[in-house]
């Protein structure tokens, strides 16, 4: 299989993926990646739940329900690698996050496994570990602590990419993406900050590296101010660009310090931790 190279390097003819599949392509990050991943296979292969306009030169474009398990089987077909970023990325109704987190997860790696098992990125989140406290570094090893309905689907996905890794040899990077815009945006996204570059070459360094596995990774920029420890994945060669400390002096003259004692003050999930349990209609 060929993969992508660095991102800060040049490009072969034998570097590129075939077809690269994104799913959630029309979502913020989904918009971000595809301009920025034009040139990183010959053919990416976009789709979400919504109308995605019209298709670029290479590019195919595909509506397509995650909670449907034969549309999605169609949907990995040809594919030698997926960027998922599908899904409901926000608390809500249980039922919109079981069909599209979970229910939509495991038709994709069902899909996966039927189509020679292309390499995964899986945007998991730093939700997981949402209500540990802000003044806490932790690394992988630390246990979860879901912060919401959202961070417990992150959790299923964590948990049903690692079994399908044993059980049959699927490899996914797990990214727990703390937040990803083109720059901070609150006094709490100065830690858990990733800037869409330095997300470029993570995904760059997963489908270049020749033995992936199944790692957890932080999906920060190098922050001055961090959580979490991201060591253990060194083996990947990926070495984040951009620092959210540049943007600290327009956040501290544009926006108000939280209290101290407010969620976004005291966990690393911030108001996710405050969400109520969203009844059903």
């Amino acid at each position: 299989m060929n993969w992508i190279a660095a991102a800060d390097g040049p490009l072969s003819e034998d570097d590129f993926l075939k077809r690269l599949l994104i799913t959630g392509a029309a979502g913020g990050l989904g918009r971000a990646m595809r301009s920025r991943l034009a040139g990183f296979a010959e053919t990416l292969r976009l789709s979400d739940i919504v109308d995605l306009g019209t298709a670029g030169p290479n590019e195919e474009l595909v509506v397509c329900d995650l909670a449907d398990a034969d549309a999605v089987m169609k949907l990995v077909e040809g594919c030698d690698g997926i960027l998922h970023l599908g899904g409901v990325s926000v608390e809500d109704k249980f039922s919109k996050i079981l069909n599209a987190n979970l229910l939509g997860l495991y038709n994709l790696y069902e899909a996966a496994r039927a189509h020679g098992q292309p390499r995964i990125l899986f945007a998991s989140s730093n939700h997981v570990v949402g209500f540990y406290r802000q003044d806490e570094h932790i690394d992988v090893k630390a246990p979860m602590k879901p912060d919401g309905l959202y961070g417990v689907s992150k959790c299923f996905g964590e948990a049903l990419a690692r079994m399908y890794f044993e059980k049959f040899g699927q490899e996914t990077a797990l990214v727990r993406i703390g937040s990803c815009f083109e720059k901070p945006i609150n006094h709490r996204m100065l830690s858990g900050w990733m800037s869409h570059d330095d997300f470029v070459s993570l995904i760059g360094c997963v489908f270049r590296t020749p033995m992936l596995g199944c790692p957890i990774i932080w999906g920060i920029s190098d922050n001055d101010s961090k959580w979490w420890d991201n060591s253990h994945a060194s083996y990947l060669g990926w070495k984040p660009k951009d620092n959210a400390e540049r943007y600290r002096a327009e956040l501290e003259a544009s926006i108000p310090r939280p209290e101290p004692t407010s969620a976004l003050a005291v966990y690393q999930g911030g108001m996710f931790t405050q969400d109520p349990i969203f009844a059903e209609d």
